[in-house]
This record gives C-alpha cells, structure tokens and sequence, in this order.
C-alpha cells in the first residue's frame, strides 16, 4: 500500500440462495477458484445473523478466492433455468435475518487490507492515513455498510461512508464485473452505494482517507432538557464549514431512561468509582440526554489541546457538574464498541436476540418523539442497551445514491439498540420489546412524523414504495436494468413481498 489519498479494498463474503431444485454438487461444477463447503458446521454458522431473530439453513458454503468467482456464480444464476438468487452475506450483522439464506451458498472473499473496517483502519495508521466516515462498530465489511450507509458521529462533518468513495467493482445481477465511478457507469455506482445489494455486489472499494490523528479527547456531558441539548448537538454540527472557529470531530449522544448507572456496553468512560445515576441529578420526567464530542489531536497539537476544548464548550449549556474526560489513543477510541463486546461475550450476554429499531427523524419532530417516545413509551422502564440519538447534515449525503433520508436539512439518527435478555424480567424479553418497536412506530405514524427506517425492514412492497417515496421509481428502473431478473439479495423481500422469513432471508452484507 502507498501513502496515497486513494487506496483500493475488494469485499469478502456472499450468499447465494439456490432453489430447492438445485443439487449442490452442481454448483462444483462453476470450478470456482475458492472452496464449496457442505460442512454441517459451517451451514449451521451462516443459518444465524447477530439479530438472532429468525433462522434459514444455506444449502452451502462457498469461500471464494476472487471477484470472478463471484461474477460466475451469478452468471449461473442469470441463465439457470431453475433461476436461484444471489445475496451477500459479509458479516452476518443484520437484525431481522436480511444476512441469512435458505437452500443457499455463502461466499467469503479475501482482499487485500483486509474484509473489515477494523482490518482497513490497522492497515492504513501503518502509514499514517484513516478513512474519514467511521460506524462506531468496526467489525462489519466495508460492502455491508456501503451497501446501507455507514454512519456514525463523524457523518455530520464528513457525511456517511457511501459519500466517501471514489470508485467500486461490481457483480451486477447480470453476472458483469463493472467498475463504476461519478464518471464511469455513474448510475450503476449511486445505485449500489445504499442499495441494499439490490442491485450488484460489491468486490472493490477506493475509499477517500485522510491524514489520521495520533489522539483523542473524549467528553461527556449531561442534560436534563431536551430541547437545550438537541439546541446544542444542532450548533455543534453547524460548525463543520467554519475553519475559523473550529470544530468537534465526532458528535453523538444518547438518552437515559431508567435509573441504572449512565455506562452502558457502548463504551466503559464513567469510571465505576464514582458511578453517577439518575436520582443524583433533577432529571425533566426521570430523562437524562448525554452529549459525547471529541477533539482529535497529535504531538504537535497536544499543547493547544485545553484551549481548543474549552474555547468549543464555552458556549454549551450542559450540566455544569457533569463533565467527565478521558483521553485515548485514536485506534482506541474508535474501537471502543469491540472492547465492550469482548466484556459481554465473556458474559454469555452478547449471544442473545437483538431487537433493535433505528430510525431517521426530521429535526422539526424531535420534540414531539421526545414526548411520546423517550418520556412516554420508554418512560422509566428499565433498558437493555442504549439509545443513540445524533443529529446529521442533509448536505453532506448524495441524494443521488439509493439511501433515503427525511426531507429536511437536518435530521436525527435514532437507534434503540436493545438486546432481549433472558432474566426473568418481561421489559426485556424479545416479545416486550419487538411489541414495544411496533408501537413507537404506530406513534410516528399515527403523529405524523415522517420517519425512515435506518437498515430498513418492511414486510410489504407497499411499505418499501413509501419508504423510498419520490425515489421509488429510479430504484425500480435500476433493479430492471442491473438485475432484471431479480437475483440479488431478495430476502430484503422489496420485489417479492410474498417471500417471509420463516422459509428463506437473505441479506447485502
């Protein structure tokens, strides 16, 4: 790898879901580069996605050695008279089974630099260089999340992951093994980045990187009035074209419903010590909302470091006593969700169902879900997992790509990313709290707030026409053209509604 502002990654796992006409010795048949496995262990693995909602058991395993492997297997595909599907799998990290096939294959191809952001990090600090958009787990392949967007606290500043590209390799529904630019095949490119894999999979990313800092100040505050703390989080992200003023790197936050210790497993910052709770601070209606920013620094800014801060936090209006601050190596922090990971897996509590909602939200109801969601149907009940709430900048994604978002300049990323826990307490059972994501759904509808689902998740195709609203029919144009006979990823069940999850899911990524 050169110390270039461009550098290629390819992507590394596939699904192929094959008709149940289909034998699997005929697949060995493609003489794929890679390894065909019916191995009982390794079907059983890729039956699974981290949500633990739903099962489906593949037909077979497939580790392939290069994107042509890929590209014949979906040209297979497109002249199979049995007509069997095509769908990346990458990291399993769906929640509604999207990352599972039935009577299928799973591929994994191995690139250069490595399948995951984590592996694409280490390899590019080595020569001093980041990538700029981050999500705040590194264990998911760079195609996963550029197939849905890829977001975290930096997307207000630097935009999501699927506007920090300059260049792909696809597998279209056709079997062809394109390359595709803002230049070259440009509708191809804005179709694939967040496009649910419906339309090619992805064997090569250029990703934009930037130079990467060696540090990070890391702080948290707390408030107890929502509308000054989303006043706040709205005039830090405002700051991203300001050089004079200067700027956070990463704003995020979240809500406190309950009366548990504000440590959650995104993160372990508060130190167990001198455990902070709810009751030791007037909470507006038992909430408490808590900002997390930080400043990224090296050896030649760490002595300018404090003024930076203090000077961006003058005009904050957070509680005054509850400022906590740590530095951290730059690696460390954006590896922070892994670590805690490793706590609960250590636990037996990371292997559980994970129900979790996350929502796009327009900043003009904001209020109103604060209302009826945080202070109404969350109330005080206990949590499982926290409640990410941040604010993002409409301009900095292209609305040319397949990603939808709500129709105002800025809107929130709400994510109730909950684990259903099996301790004898029904406010954390998968049944209580998948009852609880339809009803704070039926609120938004019922109220007017014209949210969309982030990873989305619909059962009917009506649903998914709503969701990409005025988008609807250049996505359709591009299935027609790129995967005309709808191959690719179908368990996203957007043109075959009739296909549920108790028989067969599959997922991009």
């Amino acid at each position: 790898m050169t110390t270039k502002l461009l550098l290629t990654f390819a992507i590394c796992r596939l699904i192929v879901t094959v008709g149940l006409t289909v034998d699997p010795s005929e697949l060995l048949l493609l003489g794929v580069d890679g390894q065909l496995s019916v191995d009982p262990f390794e079907v059983e693995t890729a039956s699974l996605d981290f949500g633990l909602l739903t099962r489906a058991e593949p037909m077979a395993v497939l580790h392939p050695g290069s994107a042509d492997d890929i590209a014949r297997l979906v040209r297979a595909a497109y002249i199979s008279s049995h007509g069997f599907t095509v769908s990346a799998r990458g990291h399993g990290h769906s929640i509604n089974g999207q990352a599972q096939t039935s009577n299928g294959v799973e591929k994994h191809v191995e690139v250069w630099g490595g399948e995951l952001w984590i592996d694409v990090l280490r390899s590019t600090l080595e020569h001093g260089l980041a990538p700029k958009s981050w999500t705040d787990y590194l264990y998911l392949s760079v195609g996963g999340t550029l197939s849905n967007g890829g977001i975290s606290g930096q997307a207000f500043n630097h935009g999501p992951q699927i506007s920090n590209v300059y260049e792909l390799d696809v597998v279209t529904g056709k079997g062809e093994i394109l390359t595709c630019s803002e230049e070259k095949n440009s509708e191809l490119f804005h179709a694939v980045l967040g496009g649910l894999g419906q339309f090619g999979i992805i064997t090569r990313a250029r990703i934009a990187l930037e130079p990467a800092p060696q540090r990070v100040r890391w702080i948290r505050v707390l408030y107890s009035n929502f509308s000054t703390f989303t006043r706040d989080q709205e005039h830090l992200i405002s700051l991203h074209g300001n050089p004079i003023s200067g700027k956070f790197d990463y704003v995020e936050g979240f809500v406190i419903v309950d009366e548990g210790l504000i440590n959650n497993w995104r993160s372990s910052f508060f130190s167990p010590r001198n455990p902070v709770k709810i009751s030791s601070i007037a909470g507006n209606g038992g909430v408490l909302y808590c900002l997390e920013i930080t400043k990224n620094y090296d050896e030649s800014t760490a002595g300018n470091i404090d003024q930076e801060v203090e000077a961006l936090m003058k005009g904050l209006n957070f509680i005054p006593s509850s400022v906590f601050t740590t530095d951290l190596p730059y690696i460390d922090f954006l590896d922070r969700v892994h670590k805690a990971e490793l706590k609960l897996r250590a636990k037996g509590l990371w292997e559980v169902p994970h129900p979790w909602l996350n929502l796009f939200v327009p900043k003009s109801r904001m209020a109103d879900l604060d209302r009826g969601v945080f202070k109404g149907i969350l109330g005080n009940n206990k949590t499982s997992g926290p409640i990410l709430i941040y604010p993002m900048n409409k301009s900095k994604w292209d609305q040319r790509s397949s990603a939808v978002t709500p129709d105002e300049d800025v809107f929130y990323l709400v994510a109730l990313l909950r684990s259903a826990l099996d301790n004898g307490e029904e406010t954390q059972s998968l049944e209580y709290l998948t009852n609880q994501n339809h009803k704070i759904l039926r609120f938004c509808d019922d109220a007017g707030i014209k949210v969309k689902q982030y990873l989305p998740h619909y059962t009917t195709q009506e649903e998914w026409m709503d969701h990409f609203g005025d988008k609807w029919d250049q996505f359709y144009r591009r299935k027609m053209e790129f995967d005309p006979r709808q191959l690719l990823a179908t368990g996203q069940r957007i043109f075959n509604p009739s296909f549920t999850s108790s028989t067969e899911t599959v997922s991009p990524w």
